[in-house]
């Protein structure tokens, strides 16, 4: 099941955004991780979380996603900004299930595109998303 992120996941959902930032070998300082929870949950400055839990109500994946205007386009664009399952639940369907998710809340919103990154050596996620979305020719930069 997937649903909106809640004040209650924060266990579960802590769990898996340990595991996440060590997988991209990375750390915050828990004002940020704290920070991140809340405004996810509280759905502040257009950030949504949503949550993916097992048949026994266990987080074992999310998705994060940020709603916000483009020059672009009239309406809003949806930035899926982070997307994790657990090791135990790879394999399946959850990640899939996620971004539909996430397609759902951005056409809720009007969005007119959803767009996300990864990195290069993701080659299990990026067989994925091959299958839910198109790669474009953009290279990304970042200060």
């Amino acid at each position: 099941m997937i649903r909106p992120l809640q004040n209650s996941d924060s266990q579960g959902w802590r769990q898996l955004w340990d595991d996440y930032l060590a997988f991209y070998r990375t750390r915050l300082d828990e004002q940020t991780t704290e920070a991140t929870f809340k405004r996810l949950c509280d759905r502040v400055d257009r950030m949504h979380g949503l949550i993916a839990l097992d048949d026994e109500d266990h987080p074992i994946g999310f998705a994060h996603l940020v709603l916000h205007p483009s020059t672009w386009a009239k309406g809003s664009y949806c930035y899926l900004e982070d997307l994790f399952v657990a090791r135990e639940a790879r394999g399946g369907d959850t990640a899939r299930q996620l971004i539909l998710a996430v397609y759902q809340q951005a056409d809720k919103a009007q969005a007119s595109r959803v767009y996300w990154h990864t990195q290069e050596f993701n080659a299990p996620a990026r067989s994925l998303y091959d299958q839910v979305g198109h790669r474009t020719s953009f290279v990304m930069y970042e200060r």
